[in-house]
């Protein structure tokens, strides 16, 4: 296989002509989530520790081939299946690549794009931990749209700020309830400040979305748990109430908002001690919005662990994961570990990716 780029994306010959392989790594929302599902704003990071990859190779027919732990068909018994099923629901990455295929298809066929190329294969694979709240189906989606857009040739014709709303589309199919930002993320790598206002949703079709240097994020921190909770419950009630116009949560969500424009700020004149308060400030509202039931008490324990040290703390996405900055430095992440190892949580550095985006790539961001 040839040395991969900076997007990760592979090539090499089979019998019927080049493979092509992409990388698409997890995210974690540092600061102002969940509003980006509420016109609000948003930072968050491409985290280097893990990702999917889909592989596509020229074939005969078109397939999408199960992956043999994820896409299980063949159980030892019913009561094998029945336990899966209860353990990790009906999941699996084929439903995800089917779903992509699909939207990718109609908005080709809506912009006149015209697809050569033949038929392919598609496989893939991921080491991102499930139920962590770090977009782990989308990652899939993700890597699969860039084999697409180098497979036929289209990466100049599909902007790169479409790429995150596809990817949201391929998930809104299959019934995935979530915002851009985990997409936008995992499409743009790096460190990127978002701002989804309704005058640029409703007018773009997409929120503005502003890199940011990653020497500006101080050392960071992931925990999570082996055996997470299902995070998928926890917006259930605060969007009807934000639709129904409650009081409470509008105020509250545009405050979350406000806390990623603070932190945007706070991050480029590097003040760690501000980013200590805005991070813990983001979890409270969030508690305070969905109560500690729909959070999860083994969640709210990880945030808690964090705080018993003096760390800053707060979801990575919407459970089964926190991102903690320990302001006092190396010995107070040590702190951290050995509080996460008696508490039975994984306990590891943040590593952050660089930007994903290629010249090609950065064309069409100029001609927006």
């Amino acid at each position: 296989m040839v040395g991969a780029s900076e997007n990760q994306s592979s090539s090499a010959m089979d019998s019927l002509g080049d493979f092509i392989e992409h990388k698409a790594y997890a995210r974690v929302g540092l600061l102002g989530n969940p509003s980006d599902v509420y016109f609000g704003r948003t930072i968050s990071f491409s985290l280097a520790n893990f990702w999917a990859t889909v592989r596509l190779n020229p074939s005969q027919h078109f397939v999408i081939q199960p992956h043999p732990t994820h896409d299980l068909v063949r159980f030892d018994s019913i009561h094998h299946l029945v336990n899966r099923l209860q353990n990790e629901g009906y999941y699996g990455g084929v439903r995800l690549l089917m779903a992509i295929c699909k939207v990718f298809y109609k908005y080709c066929s809506d912009k006149k794009i015209e697809l050569k190329g033949g038929n392919f294969t598609l496989s893939y694979d991921t080491n991102i931990p499930r139920q962590t709240g770090l977009s782990g189906s989308s990652a899939i989606v993700c890597a699969a749209l860039s084999c697409f857009l180098d497979f036929y040739k289209v990466r100049h014709l599909v902007k790169v700020d479409d790429r995150p709303s596809l990817i949201l589309s391929a998930e809104n199919e299959l019934g995935i309830v979530a915002g851009l930002q985990d997409r936008v993320a995992q499409v743009y790598g790096g460190l990127v400040y978002m701002d989804f206002r309704k005058e640029y949703m409703d007018d773009l079709g997409h929120g503005m979305y502003t890199p940011m240097d990653i020497s500006l994020l101080p050392p960071l921190y992931l925990i999570y748990a082996e055996n997470p909770s299902d995070s998928g419950k926890v917006h259930s009630s605060v969007r009807k109430r934000w639709l129904d116009g409650d009081k409470f949560i509008i105020s509250s969500m545009a405050e979350v908002a406000n806390i990623a424009l603070e932190a945007r700020t706070a991050l480029l004149e590097k003040d760690y001690t501000k980013l200590v308060g805005l991070m813990n400030r983001n979890f409270d509202l969030r508690r305070r919005m969905f109560g500690d039931e729909a959070l999860g008490s083994l969640n709210i324990q990880m945030v808690e662990v964090a705080r018993s040290v003096g760390a800053a703390s707060k979801f990575t996405g919407s459970g089964g994961a926190v991102v903690a900055f320990c302001p006092d430095g190396p010995s107070q992440a040590k702190l951290l570990e050995d509080a996460c190892k008696m508490a039975g949580f994984i306990f590891q550095p943040a590593e952050v990716v660089p930007s994903l985006l290629n010249e090609e790539d950065l064309k069409t961001l100029s001609s927006k």
